[in-house]
């Protein structure tokens, strides 16, 4: 673990020619392994100093990012193959990306408990968001209805609603990370051809469409 390593590493990576918030997120991981390595006597002060020493990748210009139209979006939500346990999931992972504007590593906490009704209608109830702030966001019906499909074929009472699933259409382990929720939406992106559409460009999606329904500004951010 050195500066020419990490360099090396970050050559590799613009190659992958991956955005540079990404690189940039990556390298202050590194900086922070270093400074925690040096803490503990684990690495030389000189070669921690060289590592949190690299640059990062300079930000070119601002990418605006992504959103579907409702007829795109309800093309996603028809995309998986509702025969199969995985197909069900997938659609209420989706369903909540698109339907409630939820972040990926919300969808990957959101349990059971969160879904309750307020006032006669659902609702994502008190779920826990960046920078630890707390929100309820409201949850459409056919959200529910999907929710509560994959709820009802994987058998699910309490905990974490989404599950990873294996080939065989079984539930493995107690939860699923933000990484898979990332990975099924751009492997519906290959699918549907509609490369470099992420979670978060659902997130966008969700606001996109909700204010061309004629939801307020406030109510939305809100959300």
């Amino acid at each position: 673990l050195n500066k020419a390593l990490i360099n090396k590493y970050v050559k590799s990576l613009r190659e992958q020619k991956l955005s540079s918030a990404t690189i940039n997120q990556k390298l202050s991981a590194i900086r922070k392994l270093a400074s925690e390595a040096e803490d503990n006597n684990l690495i030389d002060s000189r070669i921690a100093n060289g590592i949190r020493a690299v640059k990062g990748v300079p930000f070119r210009g601002r990418r605006t990012g992504n959103w579907l139209t409702k007829k795109e979006a309800q093309m996603w939500l028809g995309a998986p193959d509702v025969k199969t346990v995985k197909g069900v999931r997938d659609r209420a992972v989706l369903s909540v990306l698109i339907g409630c504007g939820l972040r990926r590593a919300e969808a990957a906490i959101l349990s059971v408990s969160h879904i309750q009704q307020r006032e006669g209608r659902w609702a994502i109830v008190d779920i826990v968001g960046k920078r630890d702030k707390m929100r309820t966001v409201p949850m459409p019906s056919w959200a529910k209805a999907a929710i509560d499909a994959w709820i009802f074929a994987a058998r699910i009472e309490e905990g974490f609603i989404f599950r990873r699933v294996n080939k065989g259409g079984n539930l493995m382990g107690d939860g699923i990370t933000d990484q898979a929720i990332y990975d099924i939406v751009v492997g519906y992106a290959k699918k549907l051809e509609k490369q470099g559409i992420a979670p978060h460009d659902l997130r966008r999606s969700f606001a996109k469409l909700a204010h061309k329904g004629g939801s307020p500004i406030d109510q939305i951010q809100l959300s």
